[in-house]
């Protein structure tokens, strides 16, 4: 019996296309957290406020986004066999419990603000500035997640994912501005405020669930399916069978491992060159990179094999 690995190194060709969209969140972030921050100002609405307090968390998060990209493309080492590319998951834990930590604390100013009394003005103004931040948003968002999935990278989607919550946080308060205009009663503001960072709270803990089912290395329905369909298919080609099939994501790239048996008589020089074209399919035909180890093993008398030792470990 042998193990083959195919190459494990990550795909560097993708790192400047994420470093530059990780430098174009963080330089936008800015300017938006700026204009946010003036609007409130000249307001005082607490929906405002709690839209460039999504702005803040952006910052912190995008910044730890910045490093994940940087770490995540150093190669494996003695101290980290596997590579690096596992702190996509912390990263996207990161930035959910951040956001849930702006979630609660604009629930918190919002019920403090109305309980103490309500005083806004400026509204008109304030609400052109932050319809521009919510149209950059998900205009970068958009791009963020694009970028992310051609790349293939968890960081740039859980951040993109970030910045449209923050979008769509951003046109809640319009709506909630806009209502008060009209009406006169100034609740509408903090009532905006809390229902938005409840908005915000689902949106971070949907990132923390990623993040945890990606550090346990949670099975991927969709992803096994399409996986084994193109596993039995270059299987039945060559006239060989397989088992043992498992996976993990790595937050950039899928490892995934399974035994190849092959007909009595196989030479160890065919059942290797077999094996590699295998690899080699599986890499062109599924959507995401792939590490892949595979075992060869006999057919004949694999399960009695096995048998005996399993008894002798015992």
């Amino acid at each position: 019996m042998s193990t083959t690995v195919a190459d494990s190194r990550p795909d560097a060709a993708n790192y400047d296309q994420q470093k530059f969209a990780i430098g174009l969140s963080l330089a936008v972030g800015f300017l938006m957290l700026m204009g946010k921050t003036y609007a409130y100002i000249l307001t005082g609405s607490v929906a405002i406020l709690s839209d460039a307090t999504e702005s803040v968390v952006h910052m912190f998060a995008v910044s730890f986004a910045a490093f994940s990209v940087r770490l995540s493309f150093k190669p494996a080492d003695h101290t980290h066999p596997y590579g690096h590319e596992k702190v996509a998951f912390f990263s996207a834990g990161m930035e959910g419990m951040m956001i849930v930590t702006a979630a609660v604390y604009i629930i918190y100013t919002s019920i403090a603000k109305w309980i103490v009394g309500l005083h806004l003005e400026n509204l008109e103004f304030g609400t052109l500035i932050t319809a521009a931040a919510a149209v950059v948003n998900g205009i970068l968002g958009g791009y963020l997640v694009w970028k992310g999935r051609r790349t293939k990278s968890l960081i740039l989607i859980a951040n993109g994912r970030h910045v449209l919550t923050d979008s769509w946080t951003s046109f809640a308060v319009i709506a909630g501005l806009l209502m008060v205009m009209w009406t006169g009663w100034l609740p509408f503001d903090p009532i905006i405020a809390i229902l938005a960072a409840i908005n915000i709270l689902w949106s971070g803990g949907k990132l923390i669930r990623q993040s945890v089912g990606g550090l346990m290395d949670e099975a991927d329905p969709a992803f096994e399916r399409q996986l084994r369909k193109a596993l039995d298919s270059e299987t039945q080609r060559r006239g060989l069978w397989h088992h043992e099939l498992r996976y993990r994501h790595t937050g950039t790239s899928m490892w995934v491992e399974f035994h190849l048996l092959f007909p009595k008589g196989c030479t160890i020089e065919e059942a290797h060159w077999k094996a590699t074209e295998i690899e080699a399919a599986l890499k062109e035909s599924m959507p995401v990179s792939l590490n892949i180890i595979t075992h060869l093993e006999p057919r004949e008398e694999h399960d009695e094999t096995h048998k005996h030792l399993k008894a002798a470990t015992e």
